[in-house]
């Protein structure tokens, strides 16, 4: 199996099924392309016609978008595992990374994963601001909800995690305040062995993409 991705330093759909596979230890063959480079295109055109990141290759099929790739894994390999394994918890779990896949478009717009950044200062106006209120909210509410299973959103490891990751990410490079259950919840993430791997190794690379450096 083969997973394509972008720069690990910029590249938030990439980090989601990568952490997934790296977190229930699925081997598989990394392949990066560097992104926003004159070269780019033709090199994504030899793993997917999409033309984007990240795509699953495994044997004869193609699996494109974060997502996707996710929910293939989770039946595949997993033994669905991905989600919960409550009918409740899975629905909850499935609207979540829903909600994260298409929504949160001033954030992620504005607010661009970028793993080498620090303390950068941004303006937050108000779209952006209901939004991270709307984040907060669900981290809280899904924390109070299913604390007692375990660490992650809904108890147990789950695809919801891989999809917020990235925005944990962006919180951190922006220094996003959030309630005290969230901070909590983001800890968990940034201090989970993976993410500091891809961290490090996003650190090294030396590409720069000039529209994802924002802030002071």
């Amino acid at each position: 199996m083969k997973l394509v991705i972008g720069n690990k330093n910029y590249s938030s759909w990439s980090l989601r099924p990568w952490l997934l596979l790296r977190f229930h230890g699925v081997p598989f063959e990394e392949v990066r392309v560097a992104l926003f480079r004159e070269d780019t295109r033709e090199n994504l055109a030899r793993y997917t016609d999409a033309g984007k990141v990240p795509v699953l290759h495994d044997n004869d099929l193609v699996v494109w978008d974060s997502l996707a790739i996710c929910e293939y894994v989770s039946e595949h390999y997993l033994n669905g595992k991905g989600w919960p394994a409550a009918v409740k918890a899975r629905a909850e779990a499935r609207s979540a990374s829903a909600e994260m896949h298409s929504g949160f478009a001033a954030i992620r717009g504005n607010l661009p994963m970028n793993c080498k950044a620090v303390n950068r200062k941004i303006t937050v106006d108000s779209t952006m601001q209901a939004e991270i209120k709307r984040v907060d909210q669900l981290w809280s509410t899904l924390r109070s909800h299913y604390s007692e299973q375990g660490p992650w959103l809904f108890g147990s490891f789950s695809i919801a995690d891989c999809m917020f990751a990235p925005m944990v990410s962006r919180f951190r490079s922006y220094g996003i305040p959030v309630s005290s259950v969230s901070a909590e919840y983001m800890d968990r993430i940034l201090t989970n062995e993976h993410i500091n791997l891809w961290y490090r190794q996003g650190r090294e690379e030396t590409e720069i993409i000039d529209n994802a450096e924002v802030g002071q």
